[in-house]
């Protein structure tokens, strides 16, 4: 067995333990994801001005405070649970991006950079409040396609990793995928590429 194996065995045993109640699992969570977690964190940062005042150690650190408290869910396994990372990760930095306009009230947007691997926009730099409601309004039409956007797009898991996550065929995935780039783009006024 390699590492990886090793790894995912290991927090979905912890995520069992939560689940059981023990609470002193909680600690152990962190020393194993931290790293997936800051990778995460750079890759969104990957093309971020370098004046931006959220790092990504920091950026790591408070969504895991937030994740802590969310660990009462049920996680099936270690990919559902960077799926929730991902999502969170996107909810700080919108808060970051809200209290930085209020501050500055009339000059840009804050813009974030997200990896450009997995991108549904012709260009990566993007509004992460727009990007925001843009996913909201997505998830108030189609959940499954905003699901699929915070899999894909956020968490930078593979067509095979999300339809097995959300219990449909990759083709699906494929197809939802595509659509949801598309509705991505005309709602945040990008012209198709």
């Amino acid at each position: 067995m390699n590492s990886q194996d090793d790894r995912e065995q290991s927090l979905t045993a912890i995520l069992a333990r939560v689940d059981e109640g023990d609470q002193r699992a909680v600690q152990d969570i962190l020393p194993i994801v931290y790293d997936e977690l800051r990778s995460m964190a750079t890759a969104m940062f990957s093309n971020e001005r370098t004046e931006h005042t959220l790092q990504p150690t920091a950026l790591v650190h408070e969504a895991y405070l937030r994740l802590a408290s969310r660990l009462n869910e049920r996680f099936r396994d270690r990919r559902q649970f960077f799926a929730l990372a991902a999502k969170v990760m996107r909810q700080v930095l919108t808060d970051h991006a809200r209290a930085a306009r209020a501050e500055k009230r009339g000059r840009d947007w804050t813009r974030v950079t997200l990896n450009p691997v997995v991108t549904p926009l012709s260009t990566c730099d993007v509004d992460i409040e727009a990007l925001d409601a843009a996913m909201r309004k997505l998830a108030a039409l189609n959940a499954r396609h905003a699901q699929i956007v915070e899999y894909r797009f956020l968490s930078g898991f593979t067509v095979e990793e999300v339809a097995d996550l959300i219990n449909v065929s990759t083709r699906t995935v494929e197809l939802d995928w595509r659509a949801a780039r598309a509705w991505l783009r005309l709602e945040l006024g990008e012209s198709n590429s």
